[in-house]
């Protein structure tokens, strides 16, 4: 179950990507990324990454989240697939990991028929170039091998009629002590990851898949950090490779907002007219009850909450100053209109925070705002469910499918190790509750 393909068809496959590979253009100044102005940046040449245009995900989708040791971390597939459970429940998307400690792109496309396709995943999102640059400068052969061997991965996708999110590589901070023969300095290997990014460009481009880009926000955003908190953050991780949390929501936010989503969570709009107030709600929210000063709402979709100091790398609300997740993917608004007073305090939870009338009227994001809220105790119940079974996913591949059950008899090892993950994956669902909270708005 090990081989993807026939030799003759991956042998096709190799020759036209490397066909297409010689044709890679080089970019001009206009095609490229905005570069902040300091000297740090100023040998990268970053390809602008393709506009996102409507939402790529169906109801009812598969998700198959598959990389390296990054991905087997299980902190940015945690991340989204909490996401997807509590922001956009409607869509109904269930996720497996395929994270796989030291992998390149062609060790996941050898054993990606055995492992991933056949769970029939409907959308697939990949994050491979990390060991396949080899952790050296670049060199056009490893690069033809890495493009080869994505593009074979994209095509036995779409071939099993999986639709594709080709995610980029990350970037490194510090050369990998476990890598013998890692040569060059930090900077030439970033060099070459963003050339791999470029890459996989072009190869999204030529498969008409999407692209997701982790290097590049987490290569601009970890100088901010450094800059900002001091050079101690590593938003790649401690090690050089292995981002924290911080690295991780950059991760995410990048598939995320591959998918399209619009991260329109809810709005609750207040009108303070008249005698007496009115609610209304946008769709997964329903006002339960109106009252002078107060309003209470059952809500059916939960905004992402995130906590942890705003300065250190293994937080995700770190992330949060770094880059707009909260104003991209995650907005809870609050919208009060008719406002009399000149200011109001805003108690959701135990917060409290003031705000003038005029930023009422425009609307507040109370996820941005609120880190601990109404919706954390039950966030976190579905989140630990999520981290448990995407724990065991992990053994389920390469303790068992790879191990000796999976070897004696794969058919009954799929079987057996699915009796044990159906379980993890309702528990998800049963954590998933309506949350019933209620906005406090008074004059001050």
């Amino acid at each position: 179950m090990k081989v993807l393909m026939p030799f003759s068809r991956l042998t096709l496959v190799v020759a036209v990507a490397l066909a297409a590979f010689a044709r890679f253009p080089v970019a001009t100044a206009a095609e490229l990324e905005a570069k902040p102005a300091d000297a740090y940046f100023a040998k990268f040449e970053p390809v602008k990454a393709p506009a996102i245009h409507g939402l790529f995900l169906q109801t009812g989708d598969r998700l198959a989240i598959c990389g390296d040791s990054i991905t087997e971390q299980r902190m940015y597939s945690r991340i989204m697939e909490t996401y997807l459970t509590v922001c956009v429940p409607q869509l109904k998307v269930s996720v497996r990991q395929y994270g796989w400690s030291g992998e390149v792109a062609e060790g996941f496309l050898h054993r990606m028929t055995n492992d991933c396709l056949r769970f029939h995943p409907t959308i697939a999102t990949t994050c491979y170039g990390m060991n396949d640059h080899r952790y050296r400068p670049y060199d056009e052969a490893t690069a033809r091998w890495y493009v080869a061997n994505q593009t074979a991965i994209v095509e036995a996708f779409k071939n099993a009629g999986a639709r594709v999110v080709l995610g980029s590589p990350g970037c490194i901070g510090k050369m990998p002590p476990w890598v013998q023969t890692a040569s060059g300095t930090v900077e030439d290997l970033n060099l070459d990851l963003c050339a791999f990014r470029n890459l996989d460009i072009d190869l999204a481009a030529r498969e008409q898949v999407r692209f997701a880009d982790v290097f590049w926000p987490m290569f601009v955003a970890g100088f901010d950090a450094r800059q900002r908190y001091g050079a101690d953050y590593a938003m790649s991780g401690k090690d050089g490779v292995h981002p924290g949390w911080a690295g991780h929501l950059l991760m995410a936010r990048a598939f995320l907002k591959a998918f399209g989503l619009d991260g329109e969570i809810g709005t609750i709009t207040v009108d303070l007219a008249g005698d007496a107030p009115k609610a209304t709600a946008t769709a997964g929210h329903e006002i339960k009850s109106v009252a002078p000063g107060a309003i209470t709402i059952e809500s059916h979709r939960y905004p992402f909450c995130a906590t942890g100091a705003p300065d250190k790398d293994d937080s995700l609300r770190s992330a949060m100053t770094l880059v707009p997740f909260n104003q991209e993917l995650n907005r809870f608004k609050l919208v009060v209109k008719n406002a009399k007073a000149t200011r109001y305090k805003v108690t959701w939870g135990d917060t409290s925070k003031s705000y003038s009338a005029g930023q009422l009227a425009q609307g507040v994001n109370l996820a941005d705002d609120f880190e601990v809220n109404p919706f954390s105790a039950a966030f976190k119940r579905v989140d630990e469910a999520v981290a448990a079974k995407e724990n065991y996913e992990t053994r389920q591949i390469k303790m068992l499918f790879h191990g000796e059950e999976g070897q004696a008899d794969m058919a009954l090892t799929e079987k057996l190790t699915e009796e044990v993950r159906q379980p993890l994956a309702d528990a998800i669902a049963a954590a998933f509750v309506p949350v019933t909270h209620t906005i406090r708005i008074e004059a001050e």
